[in-house]
């Protein structure tokens, strides 16, 4: 039996769960489709995301996140239907563990030019696929894994759409 008042270092610390929303980004070029990768300290390279506002759909903060992060804007972008994809993962901050579920969005865009906010991030970069799977590391997969998903669900599209069924003989 644990007395009333436990050591410190017996006491679990507060854990917090949020949902946050954002989007794979990338863009058509002559080396073939990059995606678009924020940088934060360290080896920290993700997509654009971020928190919910009250009220707020998970495709609307999506978009106001990518805008803030990047400016990028709604009409500088065609959002590619049918795709959704979820990062989920634990981290600290203090004595609090924080549970993160990130809803993810696939979008293309034209634009190769990207303002970011020195306070959230030190940089960024347009990657090629293998090349970001390189960048992201082995120590976030489930980053690379949604990064897999939106590549393999580009790639199943464009198989769609360039290789239409044999007519009937």
């Amino acid at each position: 039996m644990t007395p009333p008042h436990a050591p410190e270092q017996f006491e679990k610390p507060p854990t917090k769960k949020q949902v946050v929303a954002g989007f794979v980004v990338y863009r058509r070029t002559s080396d073939g489709i990059k995606f678009l990768l924020l940088y934060r300290r360290g080896d920290y390279w993700n997509f654009p995301k971020g928190h919910f506002q009250p009220g707020e759909r998970s495709i609307d903060a999506a978009l106001r996140e990518l805008e803030e992060e990047t400016g990028i804007k709604k009409s500088e972008l065609r959002i590619v239907p049918n795709f959704r994809a979820y990062e989920r993962f634990y981290f600290r901050i203090g004595d609090q563990g924080i549970y993160d579920t990130v809803i993810l969005f696939l979008a293309e865009t034209r634009k190769a030019e990207v303002k970011i906010i020195p306070r959230e991030h030190s940089g960024y970069g347009w990657f090629l696929y293998r090349d970001a799977m390189g960048v992201i590391g082995k120590k976030y997969g489930d980053t690379r894994k949604v990064l897999k998903q939106a590549n393999d669900f580009l790639r199943a599209r464009s198989r769609q759409y360039h290789h239409p069924a044999r007519p009937p003989r």
